[in-house]
């Protein structure tokens, strides 16, 4: 019998359990990037060089090697090119070219929702050097300046007036791959901010939970994530809500089956907002974190839709204690050579359940200023949200990263 082979883009470690999983289940894996030196390289059975965002590159290629499977996992610049392949191949994905499209620019999302009476802040979006001033009393100030295709809370800026527009659109595209940006009113938070992965099977939702997001507000970048916690302390009455409407956008998109990262929030007076779906695993080793929390096998089921192989059954169960998926970054505004990572007794034998370091001795370690710049993830279990709370709170008397600052 013919092996099967799944084409992965992008190539990060965090397709590294993905990788895993294929191989066990007899697949040949190909990677697909234009950064040769990139973790996940090493453990394929191929690599391509190609640009995930060079859709009719990446085409020929999957072509070329008669690819069974494509997957953009934890990887957001190629997730359209990713549904562009799967449609002219004739192979799974969750979705159309068309509605990938919509859901990974974020202006076209932001108008789809509003179009749909979905809750969405006022936003619009903007090609490189179209001025936005003259819908300056269109947005509620301040407002989010971003790219509308970055991922990782790069190219990020909060503005609290029109005079300082020029430098935060200059920021934004300078992470857009497509060269747009999208301003959109800020949202205050009143509870929760959720990034989570869910599945959809035959479109209808599963393995369905919400976290807590929280942000190093001292961080350089302070609107990237730093930790991911479950269970959420979302309100059953906002997550009810949100499960609904996130059902009907599935419903209008004519989502299929697969993964899906998704980010919600409930703004201030309670209202529940639908922010980011994207048809891929998350980044920060989420899925993997799922799996161990509550048993979610999102990872082998999302390989498994890729190359049409039969789904597994795609259950949870309850969450023991309090699981939290911590960003690890350099402090404020330090930059330097990495040394070492010490993380003190107690919380290192009670709590610390995986370090996963992306940064090596000697490497050089920039401000955190997008997920891009993280050293490394760590899982942590305690047994309630309080001790959690605590845990985060005092993170600087357990967790040392040592860094030779540059002079």
């Amino acid at each position: 019998m013919r092996q099967k082979k799944l084409m992965l883009l992008g190539g990060s470690r965090y397709l590294l359990p993905v990788i895993k999983k294929a191989h066990e289940l007899g697949l040949y894996v190909i990677t697909c990037d234009y950064l040769p030196d990139n973790d996940a390289h090493k453990y394929a059975d191929e690599y391509v060089n190609a640009s995930v965002v060079e859709k009719d590159e990446v085409l020929a290629v999957a072509q070329e090697k008669a690819i069974d499977g494509i997957m953009s996992f934890a990887c957001d610049p190629g997730v359209a090119t990713a549904a562009y392949v799967a449609e002219k191949m004739g192979l799974p994905f969750q979705c159309s070219y068309e509605s990938a499209e919509i859901l990974q620019h974020k202006g076209l999302f932001r108008k789809f929702l509003l179009e749909h009476g979905f809750n969405s802040p006022y936003a619009k979006s903007y090609a490189a050097g179209e001025s936005p001033l003259a819908d300056a009393d269109y947005f509620h100030w301040p407002v989010i300046v971003k790219p509308v295709d970055s991922p990782g809370s790069k190219g990020v800026s909060r503005v609290e007036s029109p005079a300082q527009l020029p430098t935060a659109i200059e920021k934004a595209l300078a992470s857009s791959h497509i060269g747009q940006f999208i301003i959109e009113d800020f949202l205050e938070f009143e509870s929760c901010h959720s990034s989570t992965d869910m599945f959809t099977v035959d479109g209808k939702l599963c393995a369905i939970s919400y976290s807590d997001q929280l942000f190093d507000k001292e961080a350089d970048n302070p609107y990237t994530p730093a930790f991911i916690i479950w269970p959420s302390t979302m309100a059953r009455n906002h997550q009810d809500y949100l499960t609904q409407e996130l059902q009907r956008l599935m419903g209008l998109l004519q989502m299929r089956k697969g993964i899906y990262n998704i980010e919600t929030v409930v703004g201030k007076g309670g209202m529940p907002y639908i922010m980011e779906v994207s048809p891929r695993g998350g980044g920060c080793k989420i899925a993997e974190l799922q799996e161990m929390a509550f048993g979610a096998n999102l990872i082998e089921n999302e390989v498994r839709k890729a190359v049409g192989l039969p789904l597994t059954a795609i259950a949870t169960r309850p969450i023991e204690g309090v699981w939290c998926e911590m960003v690890v970054h350099a402090p404020r505004k330090e930059e330097g050579t990495f040394e070492d990572l010490l993380v003190k007794e107690p919380v290192r034998s009670e709590n610390v359940r995986v370090v996963d370091m992306a940064t090596r001795k000697g490497d050089h370690v920039y401000p955190f200023t997008g997920a891009n710049r993280a050293l490394g993830d760590m899982f942590l279990q305690f047994k309630t949200r309080a001790e959690l709370d605590r845990g985060i709170s005092d993170v600087a008397k357990w967790l040392e990263i040592d860094i030779k600052l540059v002079k």
